[in-house]
Order: C-alpha cells, then structure tokens, then sequence
C-alpha cells in the first residue's frame, strides 16, 4: 500500500529530502549545503547540475533512513526557491549556463532602462510584480544575450527555461514534462496573473521566445510520474509550489490578510490577500550601510506585498539604524495596524519593524 510521500525542499543555500507517512510525520530525510558562485559583485550563482545531483542523491537516502521504497510512494512534492533562472538544452537535459540566483542584481540597469521607457506600469498590471532585477525575465533575457548561441537555440527551440522546480520535474521524469506550476511563473514576470497564462506582451517586452516556456498548471494536481531509474519506481509527482507561498498554505494562512513570516536565507513576508489582487505592494529590502552595527531598511516600492532582508556576517550585532521612504506613492491600504516584522534573525539579535495601517508611519524598534 502506498503509505508515504516525499517532500523535496530546493532551498537556496541548500537541498532537503523528507519522507512523510500518512499521519504526517517525518520518518525519513537528508539535507545537504551546496556552492553559491560569485563571479562578480552583485552576481549570485548556482550550478543547476549540482542541485539535481544532490536532489536525486537525498531523495534516495532520505528513503534509506526511512526504510522505504519507492513503490511505497503515493507521490512527490517540489518546492522550491523561486526566481532562479534556469536555460538548458532539450536534447541533453544539460545546462547551457548557470543559474541566476533571485539574489543577483545584474539587470539592474536594464531594469532602470525600461522603467525610464515607461513599461514599468504594464509590467506591473499583467504580473502583479516590480519592474525589478529579483524577478526571472531579465535574468532569462541576460542569459539569451550573453551566452554563445543561446538567443539562435531558443527561436530554434532548442533550449528550455524554467525556475528550480520545471528543472527538477524535467529530471525526475527523465525530459518528458517540461511544465511547473503558477506560483512559480508568477515570479518571472512573464505571467498573467488575471488570465493565468503567459502573456504576449511582456514576452514582446523582455524578447523571450515563447518555445523557452513551460506550461503552466495548477500547485495540486499531478505533474507526470519519475522516470523508474530515477528511484526505482514510477512516482507520481502531485505538487508544486514556489517556497514561500507554500509557506503560506503551511502556516494555514487560508484567509484574506492572514500573514506568515518565515526564515530561511532571507525572512519573507507573505500576505494571503484573497481572490482580488493587490494594487499596492510592500518590498522592504535590508541591506548593510557599511557603518558597524547599522542597517538601513529602505521602503522601496508599494506592488504585492513582498518582505525580504538580506544577510549579514555571522559575527556582526545588526540594528535598525534609520527608515525612509523612497517613493511618494507609497501607501499601505488594508494592511493591519501594528503588524510586527521581525527584521533580523540567525543569532544576530531580533530588531522588529512595525508598519501601520495608513504607511505613513513606520517605527522600529530593537
């Protein structure tokens, strides 16, 4: 009887493994770090190969610790860091490049251009997103422009890209499904969040050849099935779901303005925000100013309301030091008042920012 399901958690700084039984209890499972590349500053790379290898590895020892087979599977889950960008070769299965992490800031520029160019309320309307170098399509449309053949092998469609969670499922099921699920795709910037497809315009925007893409299906439902050599049996893989919305449905966040915070490489800020999409969004970015014992949080934008920080030496006490705001638009309509966020974690001490009801006012505390 099929009595166990196996979790995959891509995350960025590592990849985990976990066997569940029916009860929900973890009975089995692996993790493993992996190499971050850093090329040049603000650039933030993995190797796709790596994280399969390492995936396929911990998948098959997290059944050992469990004593299970995979015929005991009823199915697989898949979630994943989002963002990151993956092009790699249909008839190999190989990566053309490396990944592009979420974290990489290279099309900055870019991003600037087309905002000065006026596209960054049409990117915003047809995705929900900023205009911002965090998201996928400017990585992908980098990728295309810097790597040796790349843009001729896409329009010859050639080449496939996908976020972490469309490479794995291409792996797992040995290239027969090329597809991922709408969490995922509505993080490059390249989605119609309303009509829930890809949409012409921004792909016109960004130069992405449509033959790249894959298809777009639900979080729940069932994806195809592992390749028997994978693990030694066919699996049928029956979720996906970016990490952090996942979170979202984890912490049972089922009903409009529930929040969940969570921690990983960064401390993520999610709102359920019910069937109607957000006009306003939140993205707070934590950034070191150089000065010892100092951050400055800069309110950056209001477009889906997005919480994120980046990390610190390990060795460095991190305080709030000042707020602006950058943006006269900036209003926080239909967030809760006094909403506490807490700003810095993984043994640095914990700062909290509170946010209030109107977005005027914004305090923190440490």
């Amino acid at each position: 009887m099929s009595a166990f399901i196996l979790a995959i958690d891509q995350g960025t700084t590592s990849s985990r493994a976990i066997v569940f039984d029916r009860d929900g209890v973890a009975v089995g499972q692996a993790q493993k770090e992996f190499r971050q590349h850093f090329p040049r500053d603000g650039w933030v790379e993995h190797d796709a190969q790596e994280i399969w290898n390492d995936c396929l590895a911990l998948c098959r020892q997290a059944l050992r610790n469990a004593q299970v087979e995979a015929d005991q599977l009823a199915a697989i889950g898949i979630t994943n860091q989002r963002e990151t960008t993956v092009l790699w070769d249909r008839a190999t299965g190989e990566p053309v490049a490396r990944a592009i992490v979420w974290q990489d800031r290279r099309t900055a520029d870019y991003c600037q251009r087309l905002k000065q160019e006026g596209h960054e309320d049409l990117v915003r309307e047809r995705s929900g997103l900023l205009l911002d170098p965090y998201f996928s399509a400017t990585k992908l449309a980098w990728l295309l422009e810097h790597v040796d053949g790349a843009r001729r092998r896409a329009e010859a469609g050639e080449l496939a890209f996908g976020t972490i969670d469309c490479w794995l499922l291409w792996k797992l099921t040995d290239g027969r499904v090329h597809a991922t699920d709408a969490t995922n795709a509505s993080r490059t910037l390249l989605f119609n969040i309303h009509g829930q497809h890809w949409d012409e315009d921004l792909l016109r925007l960004f130069d992405i050849p449509a033959s790249l893409l894959p298809e777009v299906r639900d979080s729940a439902g069932e994806f195809g099935r592992t390749d028997p050599r994978v693990l030694g049996a066919a699996v049928p893989v029956t979720g996906i779901a970016g990490d952090q919305q996942a979170a979202l449905v984890g912490q049972a966040c089922f009903q409009p303005g529930m929040v969940k915070s969570t921690y990983g490489t960064g401390c993520f800020m999610v709102m359920n925000t019910g069937a109607a999409s957000n006009p306003h969004s939140l993205m707070i970015d934590g950034a070191s100013t150089g000065a010892a014992n100092a951050v400055t949080v800069t309110v950056n934008s209001v477009a889906g309301l997005t919480f994120s920080t980046a990390r610190t030496a390990a060795d460095a006490e991190v305080t709030v030091d000042t707020i602006s705001i950058t943006s006269a638009s900036n209003t926080l309509t239909g967030v809760l008042p006094g909403i506490d966020l807490n700003l810095i974690n993984s043994g640095f001490g914990t700062s909290t920012l509170t946010v209030n009801r109107d977005g005027t006012a914004m305090a923190a505390k440490v």
